[in-house]
């Protein structure tokens, strides 16, 4: 995201009770500000590259993870190593999933590549801007994708990291806390939504949207 989202972002959750944050991290991790040094993991290196390719900011290193209401509510990679070989799950699993519902996508729609969108992007004279745009596009179905991904029985990467995540959001209800929020990914709402209509009887009553990315350019807001 750029850097006016992750202000806007950190003016936000101080209206909060408590912030339950995703971060595949041992129990009680703690992000320091700025990020600290940052994982090496092929996953955190993917992700800041992006970023750089991008041309937006890191989310580890834009949001304030140290105030005292902010939680840490996943799963510890122990616990995910272990869910999905309960489950017999693998990443690549995953990726395949995925990559077959695209070129099913593709398949309906001939006149669009992604792969040539991709390739014109990258030699735009605004590469940053183009990519961002090509990107946007293939968000426009992220709930298709993940349940593609995620198989008709869920995963533990999406679903098993949503029931920890509101394992939490019980504890900190059972505190007394009002206010909640959970700081998770788009990938994660269709069944974080599902959980806490039937789990908790909760119904949603407004929609606020904050602009994560500028796809206008120069062109005047």
């Amino acid at each position: 995201g750029e850097k006016t989202y992750y202000k806007r972002l950190n003016e936000e959750f101080k209206k909060y009770d408590a912030v339950l944050y995703e971060l595949v991290a041992p129990e009680g991790t703690r992000v320091p500000k700025g990020g600290g040094a940052g994982s090496g993991h092929p996953v955190s290196a993917l992700q800041k590259a992006m970023t750089q390719a991008l041309d937006l900011s890191y989310q580890l290193s834009e949001i304030d993870y140290t105030p005292k209401h902010f939680t840490h509510a996943d799963m510890s990679p122990e616990q995910l190593s272990k869910a999905m070989k309960d489950r017999g799950e693998s990443i690549w699993g995953m990726l395949l999933r995925s990559m077959g519902y695209a070129l099913a996508k593709q398949s309906q729609d001939p006149s669009r590549s992604p792969d040539v969108e991709l390739l014109m992007a990258l030699f735009d004279k605004n590469r940053a801007l183009a990519l961002k745009r090509v990107m946007a596009t293939q968000f426009e179905d992220m709930e298709g994708m993940m349940k593609a991904m995620e198989g008709p029985d869920g995963s533990s990467l999406i679903a098993g990291r949503n029931q920890a995540a509101l394992e939490v959001l019980k504890k900190q209800l059972g505190e007394g806390k009002k206010k909640v929020a959970i700081f998770y990914g788009a990938g994660h709402m269709p069944d974080m939504e599902k959980r806490l209509r039937d789990d908790f009887g909760l119904v949603p009553i407004g929609t606020t949207w904050l602009a994560a990315w500028d796809l206008k350019g120069d062109q005047k807001r």
